[in-house]
């Protein structure tokens, strides 16, 4: 027998459920931890907080919503609550003038310009930004976050105008 069998073995039927939702999940994890950080260091961090905090809470979810909204409240609630302890203990990061992997394209500059603005918003807000990037209806973006999905349309509304306005 090779490893894999021996490590299914010892893999109960939670954490074979919970590594096989991770790996169906990942891109939506990912892409709440992106919203939050350009690092790549400090996304994979995230990530790792964002997996152990779906992890304690795995065996208490009760299925009342889909899993796929429960996994983004956790990740938009982990990546919030680190970015706000961060803003308060803010630190001066080192980095490098240059990157060598940067695409210079318009359609890169557009997308970065686009990620610079929203960094700007508040966590709520971005969460909600991010939410309706990723085509979630009002409806879905609403249970996810907590707000009606006409709050959900008013607060996006004012979103844009922000955003508007940090172009003048």
């Amino acid at each position: 027998m090779g490893k894999d069998s021996k490590t299914d073995k010892t893999m109960n039927t939670s954490e074979k459920l919970f590594a096989q939702t991770v790996t169906e999940h990942k891109g939506t994890i990912y892409t709440v931890c992106y919203m939050f950080s350009n690092d790549t260091d400090e996304v994979n961090d995230l990530f790792q907080e964002v997996l152990i905090n779906l992890w304690k809470g795995f065996d208490g979810f009760e299925h009342r919503s889909d899993i796929k909204t429960w996994i983004y409240r956790v990740a938009l609630n982990t990546c919030i609550s680190i970015d706000r302890k961060k803003r308060r203990s803010s630190t001066v990061p080192l980095t490098m003038d240059i990157n060598l992997f940067e695409d210079r394209d318009e359609d890169t500059r557009q997308v970065d310009l686009l990620h610079r603005r929203i960094s700007k918003l508040q966590p709520f807000d971005r969460a909600i930004v991010l939410l309706w990037l990723e085509d979630l209806s009002y409806d879905e973006i609403g249970q996810i976050v907590g707000i009606s999905a006409k709050n959900v349309s008013v607060r996006l509304f004012r979103i844009k105008e922000q955003l508007k306005k940090q172009t003048n």
